[in-house]
């Protein structure tokens, strides 16, 4: 029986831990997006949700996050596609501030199901589903990646 290289196990434990989910957002969710969540009527059940801060709003005793959803990738981080799962509202006990849970920061929150919300998108009337936090998870700024094209004159079909 061969044995494989040191080096190529290395690199699978490496690729398998990039994909790992951060330990705040580990557990069994309900297999529904926002943009569903609106159709149905949920109250209570778990989600995992992510998507893009649109605003913040401190309050007395809790934070509200206004975020576009996005889908998650294995990793529960939300992906950079310029898809949306819908809008929704994520409130959590304590203080959260604006200044670094800042417009177009990445987030991914866990909690449950807590009703909806009317707010006003521009004219429209947009209904919100809301989730009552447990976990806000605020990802690290994605790093800009710059592609080196060697042979620029080349065909590349893909």
């Amino acid at each position: 029986m061969r044995r494989l290289p040191f080096a190529v196990l290395a690199a699978s434990a490496a690729l398998a831990g990039c994909a790992s989910v951060p330990k705040p957002l580990v557990g069994d969710y309900a297999a529904v997006n926002p943009q569903q969540a609106r159709d149905r009527h949920l109250p209570g059940e778990r989600v995992r949700w992510g998507g893009e801060i649109i605003r913040v709003d401190p309050g007395a005793n809790v934070t509200c996050f206004e975020i576009l959803g996005r889908a998650l990738a294995d990793n529960a981080r939300p992906s950079a596609r310029d898809d949306s799962q819908g809008r929704f509202i994520a409130c959590r006990k304590g203080f959260y501030d604006p200044e670094v849970f800042t417009r177009g920061r990445e987030v991914t929150v866990a909690g449950r199901l807590d009703g909806s919300e009317r707010r006003k998108v521009g004219e429209y009337d947009y209904l919100y589903p809301r989730v009552d936090a447990d976990v806000v998870y605020l990802w690290p700024k994605r790093s800009a990646v710059v592609r080196y094209d060697p042979y620029p004159w080349s065909w590349d079909p893909f």
